[in-house]
């Protein structure tokens, strides 16, 4: 089980490096804006596997993965 569901089962629910993508999408409607803000997923060449985790993600694509988490997590207060 990942992070992510572990901290919905405690009523927490926060975006962490090791949820996936769909994951992510799911838990809030404007994550893909986020993401699109830092040009993932955006584009038609660049599109986003929704398996991979935002670790992977960021990794793959040279974003710094605390700096997308905050601005995700800022989604939720």
């Amino acid at each position: 089980m990942s992070k992510m569901m572990q901290e919905i089962n405690q009523e927490k629910i926060s975006f962490t490096a090791d949820m996936t993508v769909g994951e992510a999408m799911k838990t809030h409607p404007e994550a893909a804006l986020v993401f699109s803000s830092y040009h993932l997923g955006g584009c038609s060449h660049c599109s986003i596997n929704e398996m991979e985790t935002i670790e992977q993600v960021c990794m793959g694509y040279g974003v710094p993965t605390e700096q997308l988490l905050e601005s995700l997590n800022n989604l939720l207060e």
